[in-house]
């Protein structure tokens, strides 16, 4: 039986339709004098970290403590701000799915697996309501690499659990390659929803566990592996 899911959360758990992006753009244009700073820059599955560091290198910007502090400080305001205003969602199934998981595995424990620092998640699910719905996470600031924070959110969760927790004990679910790279790197089982930016038939040519179009193809059961998943669902494996 599965013990821990791990969720994503841009593309996978919620849409801000552009919040993040645009509160980044903001924050390099105010504070570094940037304009268009993240122009070409791709998001997906990516660390914020990361993504900090390369527009850095792309304007000859120290990537220096100091300026990872003033962008760090900076970018919470801008996105609370933004989202404010954001005419974002909740992706397709999630909500159901919670609160099924909460029904019928009370062993089963939900955490986060992401690239957003731990305050830019909060205040993103918080937007949503869906924040407190989560025990545990790692974060972008834990570690700039997806595949490292895999390992922090198993460690994490097992020293939380009280358990020893492996691979096989967690499924990872994602929008992007790089989820699905995050389960691997762990030897997790990877549940590939095509909510974000990416196709079904994009995300299946990584080679997923599973993949569906959204979280309301696939039931509580299936990933808590109480129920047989269905053709649709299992049909990656």
């Amino acid at each position: 039986m599965v013990r821990l899911l791990l969720f994503d959360v841009d593309g996978t758990l919620i849409r801000t339709h552009g919040a993040g992006v645009a509160a980044f753009q903001r924050v390099f244009a105010s504070e570094f004098g940037i304009q268009d700073a993240v122009a070409g820059v791709s998001f997906a599955g990516r660390t914020d970290p990361s993504i900090v560091r390369e527009v850095f290198a792309r304007h000859g910007i120290e990537a220096s403590e100091a300026n990872f502090g003033r962008f760090f400080t900076l970018y919470p305001h801008w996105l609370d701000h933004l989202l404010s205003r954001s005419r974002g969602e909740i992706c397709a199934g999630v909500w159901n799915l919670i609160h099924r998981v909460g029904q019928i595995a009370s062993s089963v424990r939900m955490g986060l697996l992401t690239g957003n620092t731990r305050l830019g998640a909060e205040i993103k699910l918080r937007h949503f309501q869906l924040w407190q719905a989560f025990q545990l996470g790692a974060f972008g600031d834990d570690h700039e690499d997806r595949n490292a924070l895999a390992r922090f959110a198993l460690r994490r969760a097992s020293e939380w659990m009280g358990a020893d927790l492996r691979g096989e004990d967690v499924v990872v679910v994602g929008d992007t390659a790089h989820d699905i790279e995050c389960a691997r790197a762990i030897r997790a089982r990877s549940l590939a929803v095509a909510t974000g930016g990416n196709t079904i038939e994009e995300l299946r040519s990584h080679s997923p566990t599973w993949a569906v179009p959204n979280l309301n193809c696939v039931t509580a059961e299936e990933i808590c592996g109480l129920a047989p998943a269905e053709d649709f669902f299992g049909a990656d494996a």
